[in-house]
């Protein structure tokens, strides 16, 4: 195999990604030749290739500048149900040939697995789609700097209690990848995602208080401005400033939207095939069965135009397909590769790799009029710890927010608990917002949930 075509162009950035693309797939298709060869009854590749930079600031002076470029190659082969993986990012072709051979060594000496081996070749996605999320930002090093600088001057100068910072970043990356498999699939895919983020200090001593701000998306024209950025990770930094404790008691809870998020990623988990054949979900046989309110609902749309998780296939080819998670608050499926969906007896849902572009659906308005809705109880901007028991659904988060009383933000709140079991919780909302956070492919707005404990003073 010669790698010269694909070293060639290695040292810049992507000036002819399609190029690029080409490369990859025909070292792909080598790839599987070289496996058939050896024997391989089935076989997969995966190839993929980043470029970026990412720039840091901090109290008006450069950090670090980065400039990054990665590469990875995968090679999965099937020796009947004995499988073996190894990787490579070393394009020499004395290296390709080493990982193929290592590949099919593994699978000489693993055990058969009844449920191994690619998805079913009629699942495989027709052919290649473009979602617009391809636009690279061709900004330098310089140009970084300043908007960094310019970001954190604005947060700074916004509040005189703001005396300090923990730092502001640019970034910018582009990835290409294509996934191959003995199938005759071949599938291609391209995209950017651009950033800044700000992060200040307010206060002195004990009294100090962190937050900060971000924007994030595919192309850098949707991207926040700068000096909006830093002013709004400025609010919410002075914002936060005398916070108080609060008594320990059952409250109605606010999720805030970059917070709520995370509650649809413990369902996700709790769905998802690896825990449900390990048993290790608190969801275990729920498909069918009502979770949330009969109003709540979850779409998964894998084609939005511009979205973070758009794509025509999963991680192993599979066609993805538009379709509802939840709907009328039950759950309508799990969440499902090829792997654990022969593990559960079931059909792959085409989400190997994970979910793309989660919808939930609001049933309110936006944030100020779910602040009144709730009248008294604890908005929570922020989540701290791990503590959310898989099995049980247990879950205990420390967590920092605002006290509500009477339909307004009165004083903020730190050094609190939030306590739960999460299938009470999804129970018990009461409202979602249509103040959608876009910077994830969990696009949600604020949650509203009826009751949880809060430990406190």
């Amino acid at each position: 195999m010669n790698a010269q075509a694909l070293t060639s162009a290695a040292a810049h950035t992507f000036a002819d990604p399609q190029a690029r693309l080409d490369a990859l797939a025909e070292l792909s298709q080598r790839l599987l030749a070289a496996c058939r060869e050896r024997g391989a009854s089935q076989a997969e590749v995966s190839c993929s290739e980043d470029a970026g930079l990412s720039v840091n600031v901090r109290m008006g002076e450069v950090e670090t500048v980065e400039s990054t470029r990665d590469r990875g190659i995968g090679v999965t082969v099937y020796f009947g149900q004995r499988k073996g993986t190894a990787s490579t990012a070393d394009l020499r072709e004395e290296s390709l040939e080493a990982t193929v051979a290592q590949a099919c060594a593994i699978a000489r000496y693993t055990e058969d697995d009844p449920a191994s081996g690619l998805a079913d070749a009629e699942l495989m996605a027709p052919g290649a789609r473009e979602f617009d999320t391809w636009h690279p930002w061709h900004i330098d090093a310089d140009r970084a700097i300043e908007l960094a600088l310019a970001s954190e001057a604005a947060g700074r100068a916004f509040d005189a209690r703001i005396e300090n910072s923990d730092g502001t970043s640019v970034g910018t990356g582009a990835s290409l990848a294509v996934y191959a498999n003995s199938h005759g699939f071949l599938g291609r895919e391209r995209s950017t995602q651009h950033s800044l983020s700000v992060s200040l200090i307010a206060g002195r001593g004990d009294a100090m208080q962190r937050d900060g701000w971000y924007t994030l998306g595919v192309d850098a024209e949707d991207l926040e401005s700068a000096v909006s950025v830093g002013r709004t990770a400025a609010e919410r930094t002075v914002a936060r400033l005398a916070p108080r404790q609060i008594a320990t008691g059952d409250y109605p809870i606010l999720f805030a939207a970059e917070s709520a998020r995370s509650l649809i990623g413990h369902l996700i988990g709790a769905v998802s095939g690896g825990a449900l054949y390990r048993r290790a979900s608190f969801l275990l046989d729920s498909a069918g069965q009502k979770l949330f309110p009969e109003w709540f609902s979850i779409r998964e749309n894998p084609f939005l135009p511009r979205a973070l998780r758009s794509t025509a296939y999963d991680g192993e080819g599979v066609a993805t397909r538009e379709s509802m998670l939840v709907d009328g608050g039950v759950l309508q499926r799990y969440v499902l590769g090829s792997y654990s969906a022969r593990k559960l007896g079931l059909t792959t849902t085409g989400n190997a790799g994970g979910v793309h572009n989660l919808l939930v659906a609001a049933n309110a308005g936006d944030f100020a009029s779910l602040v009144r809705q709730m009248g008294r109880g604890l908005l929570v901007t922020e989540l701290m710890g791990q503590g959310v028991n898989a099995v049980t659904g247990d879950y205990s988060r420390g967590a920092a927010g605002f006290w509500v009383e009477n339909g307004e933000i009165q004083y903020p709140v730190d050094g609190i608990t939030i306590a739960g079991n999460l299938r009470k919780m999804f129970e018990s909302i009461e409202a979602v917002g249509n103040d959608v956070d876009l910077r994830s492919h969990v696009r949600t707005g604020s949650i509203l949930v009826g009751k949880m404990t809060v430990a406190g003073e």
